[in-house]
């Protein structure tokens, strides 16, 4: 078992061609229990093509991923969410006019015996739903209410609720508060925040600095498929980590050039 100081993952160097185009150049980060690592980056930095390659769902040109210290080679999303990685993304993949209870058990569903015969089991569903919610300070009107009748934060959390109740060590969200209002996106912080005191890394991708220093505890920036480096909370403020992500290098030359010609 991984102590708070091992990685549960290491991302070593990876590298993603796509025939002649690299998305990724050698990116490198770790994730650490009961820690919210960010991955910033604007539109086309490499973030996507990242996670989803530690999710298994691409397979890394180069560079080696280690899960618990052991070199994993993931030939599909499965085989990562079988060691313990899970990725809620933006679409969420829930059925809205299905029931909390059923969409949280969707795939996993428990059942019970009767005589010849095996069933949903409502009740333990039900039960479980309810306590997983509450504990995340979500209170449902009933296990049965639509997930469409739930806010886009309130989806957001079930989604999270659902991948740790089943044994997610590691929780990717993939920009899981772009879409949503400000009382939304502190209510998905806050899930954020509960999660992480569990002991589950998480890994939060986002482009907005304000949400990840909410949260954060580690900051990689992203940068046409390359890493620009990693920070520590208290490193580094969120006017420096804004000026990394938006390619702050580039603009202080760009001034300079331009100054030097007036």
């Amino acid at each position: 078992m991984s102590s708070p100081q091992t990685p549960i993952v290491q991302m070593r160097n990876i590298e993603k061609h796509f025939g002649s185009v690299i998305a990724l150049a050698g990116v490198s980060l770790d994730v650490f229990p009961g820690e919210c690592h960010c991955l910033l980056g604007d539109n086309g930095a490499g973030k996507s093509t990242f996670i989803k390659t530690m999710s298994g769902v691409h397979k890394a040109s180069k560079g080696e991923i280690l899960f618990d210290g052991k070199e994993m080679n993931f030939e599909r999303p499965r085989d990562a969410i079988k060691a313990g990685i899970a990725t809620v993304y933006q679409d969420l993949a829930m059925i809205p006019l299905m029931s909390v209870a059923r969409n949280f058990f969707m795939g996993n569903e428990p059942q019970k015996k009767v005589g010849p015969f095996m069933f949903f089991d409502h009740e333990t569903a039900n039960r479980v739903t309810m306590d997983e919610m509450s504990k995340m300070g979500i209170n449902l009107r009933g296990p049965d209410q639509a997930v469409g009748t739930l806010s886009g934060g309130e989806r957001q959390t079930v989604a999270i609720a659902r991948a740790v109740h089943f044994g997610a060590r590691v929780l990717i969200l993939d920009e899981p508060t772009s879409a949503l209002g400000v009382r939304q996106t502190a209510n998905v912080l806050a899930t954020i925040d509960k999660v992480r005191k569990q002991g589950v890394g998480v890994v939060f991708i986002t482009h907005n600095v304000r949400h990840a220093m909410a949260v954060g505890d580690r900051f990689t920036v992203l940068n046409r498929g390359k890493t620009l480096g990693t920070a520590k909370r208290g490193e580094i403020t969120p006017d420096e980590l804004q000026d990394l992500m938006a390619g702050g290098q580039e603009l202080a030359s760009l001034e300079g050039s331009l100054g030097g010609t007036v």
